[in-house]
């Protein structure tokens, strides 16, 4: 069984991304959901990682992500290269941290270096002039259920994300939430699309899951 593991923000209003939090956890372990549901109710707001095992909560407050606006980007193969398609985010230790250095966004690319795929902690979400894009279903990186929450707000499109081309580029997370990089040559991202999406992410702040809404609700 995958050890439940997940990075989140709470905020006054709650969890960030409450649900897609609880499916991480209680999809790898299903002893997690009521453990998980009882700290929520009252988390203060901060950043946290949580981590599970039989039915046992383990919560670690973090100082912030390690993304911030316009942070500088750089770029290398990931170290997932050789895989396809999403996969589990990875507790740390895990082949990320080779790739992380303080004050950096590392966009992972293909082998090549000529496709991105994600960054070292994020998606990566572009603009085409006309719609969001996001990278190929073939794309090895982390399910990110930030980037789920985003593109279900959305109309985009999936395609090649070449790591020379001018499209703007956002980070996406569950932490930070939506982040525009220092990314020389490229255009800046739509101001109102990118709030948006920031929009989109704080309005799924809860901390009671649809499930205990509806075993409350009269009738």
């Amino acid at each position: 069984m995958t050890t439940p593991y997940t990075s989140l923000r709470v905020t006054d209003a709650g969890v960030v991304l409450f649900e897609a939090h609880l499916a991480r956890l209680a999809g790898a372990d299903p002893t997690m959901r009521e453990p998980f549901e009882r700290w929520a109710e009252t988390a203060p707001p901060g950043v946290y990682v949580v981590r599970g095992s039989g039915g046992q909560l383990s919560v670690e407050a973090r100082a912030g992500s390690r993304l911030v606006e316009g942070i500088p980007i750089r770029f290398l193969p990931s170290p997932f290269a050789a895989q396809r398609g999403p996969f589990i985010k990875p507790a740390p230790p895990s082949p990320y941290d080779s790739v992380r250095t303080q004050g950096l966004a590392t966009l992972l690319t293909d082998a090549g270096g000529a496709e991105v795929y994600e960054s070292c902690a994020a998606s990566v979400l572009a603009w085409d002039g006309a719609t969001v894009v996001a990278v190929p279903d073939h794309a090895p990186r982390v399910a990110s259920v930030a980037e789920a929450c985003v593109l279900a707000a959305v109309p985009h499109r999936r395609a090649r994300l070449a790591v020379g081309a001018t499209w703007p580029l956002l980070l996406v997370n569950a932490v930070a939430g939506v982040i525009e990089p220092s990314a020389p040559g490229r255009d800046r991202f739509p101001p109102a699309l990118r709030a948006r999406l920031a929009q989109a992410i704080a309005a799924t702040a809860s901390r009671v899951s649809a499930t205990a809404r509806r075993a409350a609700a009269p009738g």
